[in-house]
């Protein structure tokens, strides 16, 4: 049998095997009511964010006008989450201030992935100097406390909602260039790896087209974890003032501002901190269920 025919053989082989995980994965995950909660939370969340101007009567407020003849109101019919200092509906601020949540959470993700996925692969592939360069860059910005160096980087760069993402996804991606490097040092000496080498497919192709693909699931498992642990670090910033600023709505903002008040008027910054908090558990919850499911000895024990 030609090198070819071998490697053709077991790339088909290969995407079979995968189409089948997938379908055991989705089964898996579906008999677990945890995961699927999670799921359902963050999906909530997320359409109240998209949708915010129109499941709330006061999208003027969600985004910052003041209402001053509204102040303090209690949780009521009109005002189900009551209203702030300001007089804005509350409600309508924890649904706008989902966007500026909710998209630190992702963003840093998204980025944290795009900058530790290809260094991990690159370094796990390559060994010798190039490995131990990139991973000794890696060990040197987790040496640093990953909330303390966001902070420092974020007062550096001036606060604001942008500032907060970058600071926050250059402290998350070199959890990922770990974790990828880990798993392409196991990849690189498969059967298939060598089929390709030995056809003459040169080193990016490899990285980028066999070895990345078969790092997904972990780096999915963990992005998603990763997503709740996000948002509540952006959050935290909000919280100094290093985040989103006003007018803005911030979940961390606005719970900031509504410890001033919390004796007498609990609503303004308990509900927001809700959010957080049931937003924050959802990722975990969901994380978990999809690590068990991507786990073939849990999935058979279940």
């Amino acid at each position: 049998m030609s090198v070819a025919e071998r490697w053709l053989g077991d790339w088909v082989r290969q995407q079979g095997a995968q189409l089948e995980e997938y379908r055991l994965m989705v089964r898996a995950f579906r008999r677990d009511w945890l995961g699927v909660f999670g799921l359902l939370v963050i999906v909530v969340f997320v359409v109240g964010a998209v949708f915010a101007p129109y499941l709330t009567p006061y999208p003027e407020e969600g985004r910052g006008a003041p209402n001053l003849t509204n102040k303090f109101l209690p949780p009521s019919r009109e005002h189900p989450f009551g209203t702030d200092y300001l007089g804005r509906d509350v409600l309508a601020r924890v649904l706008f201030g989902g966007r500026s949540s909710l998209g630190i959470g992702f963003l840093v993700v998204i980025i944290a992935v795009a900058i530790g996925t290809p260094l991990g692969a690159i370094a796990g592939y390559s060994g010798r100097w190039l490995d131990e360069v990139i991973m000794r860059i890696t060990d040197m910005w987790l040496s640093f406390p990953p909330l303390l160096l966001a902070i420092a980087i974020a007062a550096a760069l001036g606060p604001s909602f942008t500032n907060a993402m970058i600071a926050i996804a250059l402290t998350w991606w070199p959890w990922y260039t770990r974790l990828v490097r880990a798993q392409t040092v196991s990849l690189r000496e498969r059967s298939f790896i060598e089929a390709a080498r030995g056809m003459g497919v040169n080193r990016v192709t490899i990285i980028f087209r066999h070895i990345l693909p078969n790092v997904v699931t972990p780096v999915m498992v963990q992005g998603t974890m990763d997503i709740g642990s996000a948002i509540l670090t952006g959050a935290a910033m909000s919280f100094i003032g290093l985040g989103a600023q006003p007018p803005t709505p911030d979940w961390g903002q606005m719970v900031s501002n509504g410890r001033i008040y919390i004796m007498n008027q609990p609503w303004y910054g308990a509900f927001p901190g809700l959010a957080i908090f049931l937003v924050t558990l959802a990722f975990n919850l969901l994380g978990d269920t999809i690590r068990d499911v991507a786990d073939p000895r849990s999935r058979r024990a279940a």
